[in-house]
């Protein structure tokens, strides 16, 4: 009897085990490495910014639709929609080659920072499809990484980092933004 019982253990723990190690092959065999040093996809690109002020609504390309709140000198609370050109080089004249359309919020009291959430559009000849950018943007750092959750067309169920450098303010009405864009996941 005791025979009997060590052998229905030695059975189910044989059978766990190679359930295990044959789950263990098929998840590896699925997972890809991601080389972070070498993106499938790096292009850069220039975000440009006009926010209106009641005197420029033919040009301007982004809108406060909710004002700060009173709490603190850094915006907290102002909500901000946008669909800006994103050209090739720093011209804000030159063609755009995708639109971001999105929004962002200011999200501390103790200095200027944002939550944004926006899509690339693009509809040239060289791209056709929607980057997806969704993340914090510490707006006083040089540099900062947003991640990239998504998209379609040319980057179907993209994953990657764009790093936003500030290249140019000229005061409440215009800014330039540097995008430099790498995609890790690309299919």
């Amino acid at each position: 009897m005791a025979n009997q019982t060590s052998k229905q253990i030695f059975n189910t723990l044989l059978s766990f085990f190679l359930f295990v190690l044959l789950l263990s092959d098929t998840v590896s065999s699925v997972r890809t490495l991601i080389d972070l040093k070498k993106p499938c996809k790096h292009f850069v690109l220039h975000l440009h910014n006009i926010a209106y002020d009641s005197d420029n609504a033919d040009n301007a390309t982004s809108a406060t639709i909710v004002n700060p709140l009173g709490l603190g000198d850094f915006n907290f609370g102002k909500f901000v929609i946008f669909d800006n050109p994103v050209t090739m080089d720093e011209n804000f004249l030159s063609e755009a080659v995708a639109r971001a359309q999105g929004f962002f919020f200011y999200n501390k009291i103790t200095t200027y920072n944002t939550w944004v959430a926006c899509t690339l559009v693009f509809n040239s000849t060289q791209h056709k499809g929607t980057l997806t950018i969704m993340d914090a943007n510490p707006m006083m750092e040089p540099t900062r990484d947003l991640s990239i959750v998504g998209g379609t067309g040319d980057f179907i169920m993209t994953r990657g980092v764009v790093t936003f450098s500030t290249d140019l303010i000229q005061g409440n009405k215009y800014f330039r933004l540097k995008m430099d864009i790498k995609l890790y996941e690309c299919y």
